[in-house]
């Protein structure tokens, strides 16, 4: 790679749960996408922006693309499909754990058609999970998937192993020019989406089936605590911020059956899903918060377009 500079959009994609978002913050070297063990757990593109001496790169990171049952899956292929031919580079993410399968021919196609001139690589993730013979395989397999043009990259993003080789590779595959965003910028994302985002994804932790697709999160209003001493605020990536805040929210959830997972015995399941949020809402702010959260059921939300339009989809 030469000394320009160089900067440009990435995209990655896969099926459902093969690491995007882990990959996403192991870049960006913050928690900016919310990861789950759940498929779909991934609602709005969130960008992140990965800062390094000789390159800029902004990942979108979309949910994972899938055969939509329902209005709203309809409308989050759309977004995929929206990304795909803004982009400069695709990479595909398949588990070194899992055998490539139907669906992951099926992006594949989806990609070549959408986005025929986008350059494509494969990304072989959780490699620590399995032997290096495997991982060798996985390569193989993979790169007979893509054909031979096309650069496949085995990482780790939880144990860090092979992600700036990653990003050096991504980055030989940008066009020469200037820096998209300011240093230390790491998302473009509102911080009411990126609360809501872990609010949901702390809702979802260890809880039945049914849930995922079913959970929505509004942040409803974020008012500076009355009568705080004034502290000096702490500059964080995104801005800073007043000494404490209060952050009222509503998770919205499709039948009453649902509302009494969410809030549990007594609300001490909605108590747990606070202060897991909290935790990671003040690591991003650099702020203290008071999280203020509620849930109401709304009826079949996935499939009336109106309650999709007010719930941000």
């Amino acid at each position: 790679m030469s000394d320009e500079f160089r900067s440009g959009f990435v995209c990655f994609v896969g099926r459902p749960n093969t690491g995007k978002s882990t990959l996403t913050n192991a870049m960006v070297g913050q928690k900016i996408a919310i990861t789950s063990s759940r498929p779909q757990t991934t609602r709005h593109t969130i960008r992140g922006i990965v800062h390094r001496e000789h390159t800029q790169l902004i990942l979108v990171d979309t949910p994972g693309l899938h055969r939509p049952r329902t209005l709203l899956g309809q409308r989050l292929n759309d977004l995929v499909r929206d990304t795909y031919s803004e982009v400069d580079v695709i990479a595909l993410c398949i588990p070194a754990d899992e055998k490539i399968g139907p669906g992951d021919r099926w992006i594949v196609q989806q990609i070549t058609q959408m986005a025929p001139k986008t350059t494509l690589l494969g990304v072989v993730t959780k490699i620590d999970k399995v032997s290096r013979d495997q991982v060798a395989q996985q390569l193989v397999a993979v790169s007979q998937l893509l054909g031979p043009d096309a650069d496949v990259v085995p990482v780790s993003a939880v144990k860090g192993e092979q992600v700036e080789v990653l990003v050096d590779v991504i980055a030989s595959k940008m066009p020469e020019g200037p820096a998209f965003y300011p240093d230390g910028e790491l998302t473009d994302e509102p911080e009411e989406t990126l609360m809501a985002e872990l609010i949901r994804e702390a809702a979802l932790e260890g809880v039945r089936d049914e849930l995922p697709h079913s959970l929505a999160v509004v942040i409803e209003e974020i008012l500076p605590r009355e009568n705080e001493k004034e502290h000096e605020a702490v500059p964080t990536g995104l801005r800073s911020a007043p000494a404490m805040l209060d952050v009222h929210a509503l998770l919205y959830v499709e039948r009453p059956s649902q509302k009494a997972i969410v809030i549990g015995k007594g609300g001490s399941r909605l108590k747990e899903v606070g202060t897991a949020a909290r935790k990671q809402i003040e690591l991003i702010l650099g702020t203290r918060i008071y999280l203020h959260l509620h849930v109401k059921v709304a009826k079949d939300w996935q499939r009336d377009p109106k309650q999709l339009g007010k719930l941000g989809f």
